[in-house]
């Protein structure tokens, strides 16, 4: 009996039906890839399996027994726990008083501590970290570290069932090595382990099964070993996918985009770079090495230490408003905290950074700049019930998407891309493959921030390693491997101990 069974589950918002009868199962010991583009209803059903959605049709059930979770805490009582991409810890509390937190040991209004630090100790014995330091601050942990107190959560509220959204996102290779030796330790446990991923790569080494939405809808289910790659994208695209990294030509012309020694706080060892006209410069190097602090400070959103900028010949001040106007467009990593603004819609996100065509006599004809967006929405296929539609209401991807639009209306003559297909689905990271190509066929230039090494060097022409906040070595895209990218992002970083 599988431990956890949905049949025939629909969800509507409207006229926009989220799930079509979505029927699949998560056996115990097992690993369940659900995999689907942005916008397919993989996070529709995660918040019904979590009960933050009630179904309009369809039943569930856990270990044999109805399930029908009224709320997350419901849902969690039950066995199911969620472990999501933007983690819910309280960042100033403690290890133990994260893991023990709804589910504290007390009497008369007193903590059991000394309970509590064995219950939470087991749980990390579980996953393979009995060490841990149970008083340390969880901001004081790596991100990887932060997703393990969350696990342990998990298995404090005795979870059967665990769910991990996009959990590589954000994570260095150390740590996705140490994830998937915990997520190892919880099939053995005989728990079921559901994985939501766009890294088909990931998928393949860490999951047994697989599920496939697309518009709503289980597509394909089965063994994992019983179908390959292609076979995967086209039933989650609903087409076939011929080339992954799609090929534009196109031409380098004159330098448009020269660093002269610019250093910032953030940067704080000056960079020499030139970046030409219908170029992709792909920037590698492991997380912490300079790569974002290197964008921001082209795009002056720090104060400058020392160095010049210079776009298209001229010297540009160091403000972020003259960037924009002399032509540079930024795409943030963090699209929460800084990239767009969460609460405001997909059309003033798209166009906030050009008002102008749209602008007379300082008043804005909606109705035009509704049309353009629209446009836009089509071209990037962007799934949201109207442009009016808030920001913090769109999938992770369909964000991503937006912030790209905006860059793109713009109409920049260098893009700096931080990220840009972090979350993004395989079928929709072609098309902006394909997109930045035919940017750069256009004449423009584009700066290409990627932690996802085969993607940096399919698409980009020159690639640059950094390490500790220098720029190592830019080398032609041919001339690089996988392994000697992170062999001098490494020895590197190794030089400067």
């Amino acid at each position: 009996m599988p431990l956890l069974q949905t049949q025939a589950i629909s969800k509507s918002f409207g006229a926009t039906r989220a799930l079509r009868e979505v029927s699949f199962e998560a056996d115990s010991g097992r690993v369940l890839a659900l995999i689907g583009e942005n916008g397919a209803g993989k996070s529709t059903l995660m918040k019904v399996l979590s009960g933050a959605h009630l179904p309009d049709a369809g039943t569930m059930h856990l270990a044999g027994e109805p399930y029908r979770p009224t709320g997350p805490q419901d849902a969690r009582k039950a066995g199911v726990a969620m472990i999501y991409q933007e983690l819910n810890l309280a960042p100033d509390l403690s290890v133990a008083d994260n893991v023990m937190l709804g589910c504290e040991m007390h009497a008369l209004g007193w903590l059991n501590r000394r309970a509590q630090n064995r219950r939470v100790r087991e749980a990390l014995a579980t996953l393979g970290y009995p060490d841990l330091d149970l008083q340390t601050p969880v901001n004081r942990l790596s991100v990887g570290m932060q997703q393990l107190v969350e696990v342990a959560r998990a298995l404090v509220m005795n979870a059967r069932v665990i769910v991990f959204d996009e959990p590589t996102s954000s994570l260095t290779q150390n740590d996705v090595t140490r994830l998937f030796e915990v997520i190892r330790r919880l099939r053995e446990s005989q728990r079921a382990v559901i994985y939501i991923s766009h890294f088909l790569e990931e998928v393949r080494e860490i999951c047994d099964d697989y599920a496939v939405l697309r518009d709503g809808e289980v597509v394909g289910s089965g063994v994992l070993q019983d179908v390959d790659e292609s076979q995967l994208v086209e039933m989650m695209v609903g087409r076939s996918v011929d080339e992954l990294f799609p090929s534009v030509p196109h031409k380098m012309g004159e330098v448009v985009l020269k660093l002269d020694k610019l250093a910032t706080p953030s940067l704080p060892i000056p960079a020499d770079l030139e970046l030409r006209r219908g170029e992709i410069l792909g920037v590698a190097g492991l997380v912490g090495a300079g790569r974002t602090e290197l964008l921001r400070a082209i795009f002056a959103l720090d104060p400058v230490r020392q160095g010049t900028v210079q776009i298209a010949g001229q010297l540009s001040p160091h403000q972020p408003r003259a960037r924009i106007r002399q032509g540079l467009g930024f795409v943030s990593e963090d699209r929460k905290g800084e990239g767009l603004a969460q609460i405001r819609s997909i059309e003033d996100n798209a166009t906030l950074s050009r008002l102008q065509p749209y602008s007379t006599g300082g008043l804005l004809n909606l109705g035009k700049r509704r049309s353009a967006v629209d446009s836009w929405m089509k071209r990037l296929e962007v799934k949201a019930l109207s442009t009016k539609q808030p920001i913090y209401a769109l999938s992770g991807g369909n964000q991503q998407k937006v912030a790209l639009a905006r860059v793109l209306h713009q109409d920049a003559d260098v893009l700096l891309l931080d990220e840009p297909t972090r979350g993004i689905d395989v079928g929709t990271k072609s098309q902006i493959y394909r997109l930045m190509g035919e940017q750069a066929a256009a004449g423009r230039a584009i700066i290409f921030v990627s932690s996802y090494l085969p993607e940096l060097l399919a698409v980009s022409d020159r690639v640059a390693v950094m390490s500790r906040g220098r720029i190592r070595e830019i080398r032609a895209a041919e001339d690089w491997t996988e392994e000697t990218v992170m062999a001098i992002s490494i020895r590197g970083s190794e030089a400067d101990e």
